[in-house]
């Protein structure tokens, strides 16, 4: 059936509803901002409240016999190469959880990527499903991990064959990419699905020259974050479905178990209008940020001081499979100082954030929002940076363990320790114990210690001197980490 990418049926049924001067009793209680506070209204302009409605009885009518959101999925479905496609205003956090419960229940197994989002960790404490961890491909030189290998997943169901499915991140938030088509080729050959966290991947179907997103590439769910890299408002999501391994009501059924039954209207405005300009004009408009984004590279590489991680980095044997470019990711070692301390530095001194930030790079994240204006700026800025580095604190030392020390045993299974008997213990004395908690840098939020894992000391020295350095941990209940919760009861051995 032939679609009309210029329709927006949420846009559309907004200004109906505007058009018609409907008057609602019903929530939000606001009443179309005439309730709202006068100095919130002058900060946030009134149509921030007057896109604010009801999904049902609002936007559509009670029965939704308009289908306006169905159209507006189906449309995003086409769009993308979907059969299928759900729209969540609660962010990938929870399309990542409802994608995983569709596959897998209690006690069964998962395969996953290690280098996952905490999101995901959050499901499997949330389910109750036994990660089979699979191991990254980790690059020692720069103290950075890339997806695993379908080598790697192929091997893990070899030795874990009653696993309902595998579960992969893909960009990373580096922009290292798996080879998506492989991994779904392993998962096939037993049946069982493929999830794709793709949350960092919502422009990929829009261009050629950008890796191959998700779909294309034979996934039966992907996961999609339209506030990342799209023009959706934050929170806004998308998950999609293909093929017979795993219903699309099913899916949808469990994501009713945990998102909202008060959606955003404003956040499904925002995922509708995404799809209609990208489908209109998406090469077009990928192909501007991607060309700004290779002349921002080429600039800041002449800034002494400063490497823009690059496809010859990230690429090659034991390494990414493919690579996008638009996260530009920086490497300021060379000025003597850290990753944080030159975020914080262009924050406080030039008005600009950096995204991703570690102990020795800071990400420039460039979209088909930016121009010659901002990238102006954004040079600017870091050359000012590269003048300003000497006359900075030398950048404390990050103890970075290996590879292999990075790995800790699961000793229990994330559900179990997270909400099983716990204790907080001084952090000399944690190692051995049983995490009760999650730790995690953040952004980009790759847990570093998992509730279940049996901790080591060089985890634990290394998130000491991180968070010295600079480092966020915004999920342990001792943000500053003098204490650590652990499993009540299990002494551990000292490691």
């Amino acid at each position: 059936m032939a679609v009309d990418h210029t329709r927006a049926p949420i846009l559309e049924a907004l200004a109906d509803y505007h058009r018609k001067g409907r008057l609602s009793f019903t929530p939000p209680g606001h009443k179309q901002a005439r309730g709202a506070d006068p100095a919130v209204r002058q900060v946030l302009g009134d149509a921030v409240f007057l896109g604010d409605l009801l999904a049902s009885g609002g936007l559509d009518d009670r029965l939704t016999r308009g289908q306006v959101l169905e159209r507006a999925e189906r449309l995003m479905a086409d769009a993308v190469h979907a059969e299928h496609t759900f729209f969540t205003t609660c962010g990938s956090s929870l399309s990542v959880k409802a994608a995983m419960l569709s596959v897998a229940g209690p006690h069964e197994k998962l395969l996953v990527g290690r280098d996952a989002h905490k999101s995901v960790v959050s499901g499997l404490i949330i389910s109750g499903i036994e990660p089979v961890w699979v191991e990254p491909r980790w690059d020692a030189r720069r103290h950075l991990a890339h997806p695993p290998s379908p080598e790697e997943y192929e091997a893990a169901f070899e030795a874990h064959p009653d696993a309902r499915g595998a579960l992969i991140t893909s960009p990373t938030p580096y922009g290292g990419c798996a080879d998506l088509r492989a991994v779904a080729e392993v998962c096939h050959r037993r049946s069982v699905p493929l999830i794709v966290d793709e949350a960092w991947g919502a422009h990929l179907p829009f261009h050629p020259d950008l890796p191959s997103w998700a779909m294309d590439a034979g996934a039966d769910i992907c996961v999609t974050s339209i506030h990342k890299m799209g023009s959706g408002l934050e929170q806004g999501s998308v998950f999609h479905v293909q093929g017979d391994l795993v219903p699309p009501q099913l899916l949808k059924n469990r994501a009713d178990l945990l998102g909202t039954t008060s959606p955003s209207v404003l956040i499904f405005a925002g995922l509708d209008g995404w799809r209609r300009q990208m489908a209109l004009r998406g090469r077009e408009v990928m192909g501007g940020a991607l060309g700004l984004a290779a002349e921002v590279r080429a600039a800041i590489e002449e800034i002494d001081g400063l490497h823009v991680n690059d496809r010859a980095d990230f690429c090659g044997p034991g390494l990414a499979d493919d690579f996008d470019p638009l996260p530009v990711v920086i490497d300021v070692s060379g000025l003597g100082i850290t990753g944080f301390r030159a975020a914080d530095w262009l924050r406080e001194e030039r008005h600009l954030d950096a995204h991703l930030t570690d102990h020795r790079r800071i990400g420039a994240q460039i979209t088909h929002g930016d121009d010659q204006e901002t990238t102006d700026e954004l040079l600017a800025a870091l050359k000012d940076l590269a003048r300003a580095a000497p006359d900075l604190a030398p950048a404390p030392r990050v103890d970075v363990p290996s590879p292999s020390e990075l790995r800790m045993d699961q000793a229990m299974l994330p559900r179990d320790a997270f909400f099983g008997p716990a204790e907080d213990v001084p952090v000399g004395e944690a190692a051995g114990r049983i995490a009760a908690e999650m730790v995690t840098p953040y952004p980009p939020g790759i847990p570093a210690v998992l509730p279940g894992e049996r901790l080591t000391e060089p985890v634990l020295r290394y998130l000491r001197t991180g968070l010295a350095a600079g480092m966020h941990l915004p999920d342990p209940g001792d943000p500053e980490l003098e204490t650590v919760r652990v499993v009540a009861g299990d002494a551990g051995g000292a490691e």
